[in-house]
């Protein structure tokens, strides 16, 4: 946590933040990075556990994309993506099965569990959780891109996600969905977070990243962006900021925000309590995207987030 936060501070923060989000669900996005090692695994669970006695319940979604590369060479298949997005061949899709309901979900679940959570593992073709339906040829930077097994969120059945919550389980839900046809799909993370958060009426939706946050300057983790509304991300993607794997994660929250979820975070999940931060105290560690924000509001330059006395920021 940062040093500069007074702690009795932190603690009246969090005390009224625990009171606004008892009983108000949170979806979490977690990258395929952060599920690659156990203590990137343990960390998070650790800190989702916390939100979980603090009465918060919690969706999981995740992905997988670097195993899944990892895999795919392994069988000799070829990786492809075309603006950020995944090429899907039916060879990747098989992979996507073995990887993302494979070892990567059963390690997490392990995580969690130790962590002290009932986590259930599923993906989106359980119980017609998520219905979707094959994505036609679109056209990407100028080229006619076919992307394949790639499937798009037509309708997001939650009635089997709230069941679960109810009985006192977390929901881990892999990026895998289908048709009523009995056709499975490789559907983008990012997407399938934003459609479940939507369907759920989540508070909030979380993606966790390797970097602390929205960054101006990718290679500069001191170029934070702490505070951003729709028409600042829309920027960002127009003058090239936000690209490759960032874009359609940015489509997938401007997304969320226009169909009703009220805040999107974006915060590292490889620092130390960086979630928690982000919940409970005013400053955030953060990037908190909502519709009520202007356009950009950076880190503050005197001590990384600290705001000074008597002003509140990223409330919320």
């Amino acid at each position: 946590m940062n040093p500069h936060l007074n702690p009795w501070r932190v603690l009246r923060s969090a005390a009224r933040y625990v009171d606004q989000f008892r009983d108000q669900v949170f979806v979490i996005k977690l990258g395929g990075v952060l599920l690659a090692r156990p203590a990137h695994r343990r960390r998070i669970a650790e800190q989702l556990a916390v939100l979980w006695r603090f009465s918060i319940p919690l969706v999981v979604v995740h992905g997988g994309g670097r195993d899944l590369d990892g895999l795919c060479r392994a069988m000799g298949v070829a990786v492809e993506k075309r603006g950020g997005r995944r090429l899907t061949s039916p060879a990747v899709l098989d992979a996507a099965k073995m990887s993302f309901l494979g070892r990567l979900q059963t390690d997490l679940l392990a995580e969690l569990r130790a962590a002290g959570l009932s986590p259930v593992g599923l993906s989106g073709v359980d119980a017609g959780l998520v219905r979707a339906r094959r994505r036609p040829p679109v056209t990407v930077d100028g080229e006619r891109v076919d992307f394949g097994e790639v499937g798009d969120i037509e309708a997001v059945n939650p009635a089997l996600l709230r069941e679960l919550l109810a009985a006192g389980h977390l929901p881990v839900v892999a990026s895998l969905t289908g048709d009523e046809q009995g056709q499975v799909f490789n559907t983008n993370a990012d997407s399938l977070a934003a459609a479940l958060a939507v369907a759920l009426g989540a508070e909030k939706l979380f993606y966790l990243l390797e970097q602390p946050g929205l960054l101006r300057d990718r290679q500069d983790p001191a170029s934070l962006v702490t505070e951003i509304g729709p028409m600042g991300l829309e920027a960002m993607i127009a003058d090239g900021r936000i690209r490759d794997g960032m874009r359609p994660k940015a489509e997938s929250i401007l997304q969320a925000l226009a169909d009703g979820v009220g805040r999107v975070h974006l915060v590292s999940g490889l620092s130390a309590d960086a979630l928690l931060e982000e919940v409970f105290t005013n400053e955030g560690s953060g990037t908190m995207i909502h519709r009520d924000a202007g356009t950009e509001t950076e880190a503050a330059d005197d001590g990384a987030g600290q705001v000074p006395p008597g002003e509140v920021a990223h409330v919320g």
